[in-house]
């Protein structure tokens, strides 16, 4: 034990001697596409590393100070990921593998995985939240793991052909599984089925429509992909929380 706080005390001597402004966070800004950043209790983002930053096409972590997620996302979204936020501050504890869809710096539909951390002050008060935004492709590394191999082909089909009718039994010969073999890892390293996958990557696409301007539902839905307006609007409602319509008056007034 005494050998212990010897060593725990040459630690904290070592880091208080550390400068703050050029310390192990420039770390961060070395990490390939892996988004890390923090915000007070208000909302207001505090860090960016360079990856984070240059999503929104900022140079420095000035250019973020004063704004939010309502600046840079969709108001839903926002309305999300301040939902997690809340979470993580009233409870004190981390809130992993938050998984999002998301469209990506080529305009194609994505999946991202989020960590969310509370930030203590030095009385042991929350002060704010901290997280780690990545993609799918980067869960374990970009990546030698069996289960993503498999998948693979399957999800980049899935990802550029997302409109048109496509059959769980296609993505599963895609992928050289048997139908029962394809949807268990697909479960197991995504955390939902093939088909929740495409709806959700569908209605994702309908909120960077909607945030475009004038559309027509009828026509949106049967593009996307949905059977009709009706089931549109019921998917829509079921993973944003709204309607098309007052998703879209909403988008408008941000």
């Amino acid at each position: 034990m005494e050998k212990i706080d010897k060593h725990l005390k040459r630690k904290q001597q070592w880091m208080a001697q550390a400068d703050p402004h050029r310390g192990f966070e420039r770390f961060f800004d070395y990490l390939p596409g892996v988004s890390i950043f923090a915000k007070d209790r208000e909302g207001y983002l505090m860090r960016g590393n360079a990856c984070f930053l240059s999503r929104f096409g900022m140079k420095n972590e000035t250019e973020l100070l004063g704004k939010t997620d309502y600046d840079l996302f969709p108001a839903t979204m926002a309305d999300n990921f301040r939902k997690d936020d809340f979470e993580v501050m009233d409870s004190g504890q981390a809130k992993p593998n938050i998984i999002e869809t998301f469209f990506n710096q080529q305009g194609l539909p994505d999946w991202y995985i989020a960590h969310k951390l509370p930030v203590f002050s030095k009385t042991d008060q929350v002060i704010g939240v901290m997280g780690m935004i990545k993609s799918h492709k980067s869960k374990f590394g970009h990546d030698g793991l069996p289960a993503y191999e498999h998948l693979a082909p399957a999800i980049d089909y899935l990802r550029e052909n997302f409109k048109e009718p496509i059959a769980i039994e296609k993505l599963a010969a895609i992928s050289n599984l048997s139908l029962r073999q394809f949807g268990r890892k697909f479960k197991d390293y995504y955390g939902i089925t093939p088909q929740q996958f495409l709806i959700k990557t569908r209605v994702q696409a309908a909120c960077e429509a909607l945030r475009k301007g004038e559309i027509n539902l009828s026509e949106l839905a049967l593009e996307l992909g949905f059977y009709d307006q009706s089931s549109f609007t019921l998917q829509f409602r079921k993973h944003m929380g709204t309607t098309p319509r007052r998703f879209a008056e909403r988008e408008k007034q941000h």
